[in-house]
Order: C-alpha cells, then sequence, then structure tokens
C-alpha cells in the first residue's frame, strides 16, 4: 500500500486551514488512517517534504516505527528537517536525484533574557530529541548528529547512503561482497554462462566453427591442404 508524506507536516488541530489554503500538508491521522486501512500489510511510503512541526513529525516516525508490517521508505524529492526523521523510520532508498537536510531545531519566541536562555535550553533539548532518530539509524554518535544539525547539512542520495541515513540509492544495481577468500564468480563470467543458457544454439554454433577452425589450422600445418 502506497503513503505519501509530501507538502508541510503539521499537526492534525492545523490541517482545515491548510486544506482550505490549498497548502499539501501531512498530518499524523493521515499516517494513521492509512496505517490502519493497510492493516499489517506491506507499506510503501513515499516522502517529498521540506518538514514542518517537529512533534508531528516525531509521531509520524513512531507510527512508522511501531507498524507491524514491512515497512518501506522512498525519498524521491527533499527529506528535510522533520521529514528527515519520518525517513529515519524503515528500510530505506533514495532517487539519485533526491536530497536529505538535517538542522537544528527552530521556535520563535517573545520575552526578556530570561524567557530567552529558557528558549535555548528548549531548542538544545529538542535537537537532542530529534537526533535520536539519526542515531538509531546510522549508529552515529550524540556529538557526530548534532554537529550534523549544527551546520544545516544538506546531503546528495549518495552522501546520504554512505552516512547511513539511507540503506540504498534507487536504480542502481552492484553486488556488494563481504567475503575473505571467496569462491564468488566474477560477473562476467556470470554473465556469459547465463548468455550461453539462454541462447544454446548460438553457443553451439560457435564452439562448432571453432572446432572446424581449429582442424583446418591443423591441416594445413601437416600440410595437406
Amino acid at each position: 500500500m502506497r503513503i505519501d508524506v509530501k507538502g508541510t507536516i503539521i499537526p492534525n488541530d492545523d490541517k482545515a486551514i491548510y486544506d482550505w489554503f490549498g497548502i499539501e500538508n501531512t498530518t499524523p491521522n493521515d499516517i494513521n488512517t492509512a496505517l490502519e486501512k493497510a492493516n499489517g500489510q506491506p507499506i510503501d511510503v513515499y516522502i517529498n517534504s521540506g518538514g514542518g512541526d517537529i512533534f508531528a513529525g516525531s509521531e509520524i516516525y513512531f507510527a512508522l516505527k511501531a507498524y507491524k508490517g514491512e515497512t518501506n521508505i522512498h525519498v524521491v524529492g527533499l527529506a528535510a528537517s522533520a521529514a528527515s526523521v519520518i525517513a529515519m523510520a524503515g528500510k530505506s532508498d533514495i532517487s539519485p536525484t533526491a536530497m536529505v537536510m538535517v538542522h537544528n531545531v527552530s521556535a520563535l519566541t517573545i520575552g526578556d533574557y530570561h524567557d530567552m536562555d529558557k528558549m535555548s535550553e528548549i531548542l538544545q533539548q529538542a535537537n537532542k530529541a530529534m537526533a535520536g532518530a539519526y542515531i538509531s539509524k546510522a549508529g552515529m554518535s550524540e556529538k557526530d548528529a548534532l554537529a550534523m544539525m549544527d551546520k544545516e547539512t544538506w546531503l546528495t542520495a549518495q552522501q546520504a547512503v554512505d552516512m547511513k541515513l539511507i540503506d540504498s540509492v534507487m536504480f542502481e544495481s552492484v553486488q556488494l561482497v563481504a567475503s575473505y577468500n571467496s569462491n564468488m564468480l566474477p560477473r562476467s563470467v556470470i554473465d556469459k554462462i547465463r548468455n550461453t543458457i539462454n541462447n544454446p544454439l548460438r553457443d553451439e554454433t560457435d564452439i562448432f566453427i571453432q572446432k572446424a577452425q581449429a582442424r583446418l589450422k591443423l591441416l594445413n600445418l601437416k600440410g595437406e591442404m
């Protein structure tokens, strides 16, 4: 079953307003409703979102992680901010032309310096909370995750895979091998054998021609021709 995470990620209560303005959006209720319909069947989650509310994003992340069926994440455009957290919720791939962006949590606040100090503390704690998704997925340290967020890091598809935030790049066919003294056949040999199996008549003809050529060469050497 296909589930889209597109547009701005918003709280459930804000959906009517965004819909009224015609702004594409995704809420936790949207995802929970889709998961109920999926009823344990495999799901494919397609992400193209610049992010939005971190708590709505966190709720969606939790819903996908807790889903009992197979969850496949596909980043097809942008997975930024809160959407990048959602992208960490399952086995994932990314389009070669897509990107992942991570950054610090931000907020607007009004008040005196005590309010500003308090908000700074809240934002730093929120950063650590969001970093938990990257740490869980990639196995990186909290220090590295927070440093990545602090720099507002934009990652190409391959960079996201190299950092283990995404599992693979779409449309690539690469055989990866981790084996010492492996007996695995080279890809060129496999392709040659497959071609032989698929085209036995042509291959038998080639062998016949090769044998005939060898026979003629032998006769020439003996002076019989």
